[in-house]
């Protein structure tokens, strides 16, 4: 992925990681499109930040995707790289299943099925460009478990397989495959994560995001230092260790 000459599209990115990563990606030279549901923050966005496409896009409807999808590969045919940013997380009681159903249902629906539909609606045009990407979005939590959060846990851990089965499959094409992979950040996904002290500042962890992508653009995963922790674990042999500190911390992790 070229940061500095690319046509990005970033469902999802209306706030926190996607935002940020947008306007810095557009701060590159890249094109980029932004999606979301909410047509008044993508009038904000548009309006703070002259350059920046928006459309409007429900990644949990399958008609909203089609229609999203349509009219951005009309207004940028040239569209190189999708960014699957997409994503929820939520604390979980799984004693009984009054704690866990619901929530489980929409967590997958978002963070699986959501990127999983994105990629079908994208897919056959990235491969008739010479150059492009899909970025898929993991967690630091696909390789250490948070305890609050098992669907998030296991949603995430599933968007890690499904990348490296899918980079696997395309790798006849012109489409890489990378898996961004963010620890813990300062951001509204979870209820007081913004002020968490165990959180990376968004702003710290979209410029060494940026430099990872200008420095390795054909690197598989993007893991900032603080990710590494979890990310290798198991390789390093104190997994255990891993589990019980992160699960010993007051806070939740991306």
């Amino acid at each position: 992925m070229d940061i500095t000459n690319s046509t990005v599209f970033i469902p999802g990115a209306t706030s926190g990681i996607g935002l940020a990563l947008a306007v810095a990606l557009h701060e590159q030279g890249s094109t980029v499109v932004v999606g979301g549901r909410r047509a008044d923050l993508l009038e904000q966005i548009a309006t703070e930040h002259p350059g920046i496409d928006t459309v409007r896009i429900d990644t949990t409807d399958p008609e909203s995707i089609a229609s999203a999808a349509k009219e951005v590969l009309e207004r940028h045919p040239d569209l190189d790289t999708l960014v699957a940013m997409a994503g929820i997380m939520r604390v979980e009681d799984w004693h009984h299943p009054e704690g866990f159903l619901a929530t489980a249902e929409e967590t997958f629906t978002t963070n699986v099925l959501g990127p999983i539909r994105l990629v079908g609606a994208f897919v056959e045009h990235l491969q008739t460009r010479p150059h492009a990407t899909i970025v898929t979005v993991s967690s630091g939590l696909a390789f250490a478990p948070l305890k609050a959060t098992p669907s998030y846990d296991a949603s995430k851990a599933a968007i890690h397989m499904l990348s490296e089965a899918l980079r696997l499959q395309l790798a006849d094409t012109s489409v890489r495959v990378t898996e961004l992979v963010p620890p813990s950040v300062a951001t509204d996904l979870m209820p007081g994560q913004r002020e968490s002290s165990f959180a990376m500042p968004l702003d710290e962890f979209v410029s060494e995001v940026v430099d990872l992508l200008r420095t390795q653009p054909d690197a598989y995963e993007i893991l900032v230092e603080r990710v590494k922790f979890l990310r290798h674990g198991e390789a390093r042999g104190d997994y255990d260790q891993v589990v019980a500190t992160l699960n010993a911390a007051d806070s939740h992790g991306s």
